[in-house]
């Protein structure tokens, strides 16, 4: 059976912590930074954990996970 392959895509968005659960970067903090407030990009600086509803989609992808 051959070994299956991590999504290379989700690798690069997602991470899974020690406890199992998936962390994700929240969305808007890429680019564009100087016209949304100071609050709000200090927000946005923290990551985010994936609801519980989609976490086993994204480990499909992670098979390390």
């Amino acid at each position: 059976m051959p070994k299956m392959k991590t999504n290379r895509a989700a690798a690069k968005r997602f991470k899974v912590t020690g406890s199992g659960r998936v962390r994700r970067p929240k969305m808007g903090g890429q680019h564009c930074l100087n016209g949304k407030s100071r609050k709000r990009r200090r927000r946005l600086r923290d990551n985010d954990m994936v609801s519980p509803a989609l976490e086993h989609r994204i480990k499909r992808l992670l098979p390390y996970a």
